[in-house]
């Protein structure tokens, strides 16, 4: 019997990025069923400047925000890359996130991608085929979310709801 929440919640979920950031906004129902309401990616144009790029994630996804109004935040934790280049520009999108996240009034829950894959999974050595798989079944989607990653933005919102829910 699935947990009964006294109120309805949504979260928005971010896998930041600074060519592409996933998001992906799920409802969870009074009853403990969770539905997908909008899923996609934010992407910057290649080629600007990067104070541009940034400014153009921060403005997209205010919009996101505004139209979907969620009760909380949840973004993925930067792990080690083991190329500088690309964990120098997650970094700085994710520094864009989080702030866009924190002056919308937002709570902010950072997850580590070993907490999604076992919060989605149940086992935290999941590939991820075997996460977007669960994302599916979870949100009873007719198919995987794409790209992947939306699918992983979906899976951090799931997260922190299983989170929410259990503590």
């Amino acid at each position: 019997m699935p947990l009964v929440c006294s109120s309805a919640v949504i979260v928005l979920g971010v896998d930041p990025g600074l060519a592409t950031s996933g998001y992906g906004v799920v409802h969870e129902r009074r009853d403990g069923s969770l539905e997908a309401l909008a899923y996609g990616v934010i992407e910057t144009p290649k080629g600007e400047p990067l104070a541009q790029r940034l400014a153009a994630l921060h403005k997209q996804l205010q919009a996101l925000i505004a139209a979907w109004q969620p009760d909380a935040a949840a973004i993925e934790a930067l792990f080690f890359a083991t190329n500088a280049r690309t964990a120098m520009s997650v970094g700085q999108a994710r520094g864009v996130v989080l702030l866009t996240l924190h002056q919308a009034g937002l709570p902010i829950a950072e997850y580590t991608p070993l907490q999604v894959k076992q919060a989605v999974s149940g086992y935290g050595q999941a590939d991820k085929q075997q996460v977007q798989r669960m994302v599916q079944l979870l949100l009873g989607l007719p198919s995987i979310p794409q790209p992947d990653d939306a699918a992983d933005a979906l899976a951090v919102a799931i997260t922190h709801l299983h989170h929410r829910r259990w503590g």
